[in-house]
């Protein structure tokens, strides 16, 4: 299946493309909310702009993908691969990110609030300004991570890996 079939099976009412092979794929600016990609392969693909909000990404291959300003609001990426992706303003807000593989992503200005984050991978990744208010991110690896002027209002840390991370001007809460 190519990035057309599958807007226009979506577009027919089909939402089940589990394991579906789109590496390289064109969707910038797609429509795919609510749609299941479980398991799918897409790796390189772009993704820039799209609407993937309430859509289930469950072990999906993203390696490398371009999901720069993608709405990907209370989606389920558990367990997803998102090494080196570039999620640059993408809004991950109600997310769930557990145990998903997000090793050297570009998360700049990414909208993360309560976003689940429970054993995640996030090893240099660049979260520059990223707004992670009441995120859970206890037993995340940020090893090496960059956090300057990230927002963690409220997030959970407990068990998190901060060794190297670049916590300059962080926002953390009064209590700490």
């Amino acid at each position: 299946m190519n990035a057309d079939e599958l807007l226009k099976n979506y577009a027919a009412g089909t939402r089940d493309f589990t394991g579906v092979n789109l590496s390289e794929a064109n969707l910038r600016e797609a429509n795919l909310s609510g749609a299941i990609l479980d398991r799918a392969i897409l790796d390189g693909a772009n993704l820039s702009h799209a609407n993937l909000s309430q859509t289930s990404l469950i072990e999906a291959d993203l390696n490398g993908a371009d999901l720069s300003d993608a709405n990907l609001s209370g989606s389920n990426l558990t367990g997803a691969i998102l090494d080196g992706a570039i999620l640059d303003g993408a809004v991950l807000d109600g997310a769930n990110l557990s145990q998903a593989d997000l090793t050297v992503a570009k998360l700049i200005e990414a909208n993360l609030s309560e976003a689940e984050l429970h054993e995640a991978t996030l090893v240099a990744a660049n979260l520059d300004k990223a707004d992670l208010t009441g995120a859970d991110l206890t037993v995340a690896d940020l090893t090496q991570a960059n956090l300057a002027q990230a927002d963690l209002h409220e997030a959970n840390l407990s068990g998190a890996n901060l060794d190297q991370a670049n916590l300059e001007g962080t926002i953390l809460d009064e209590n700490g």
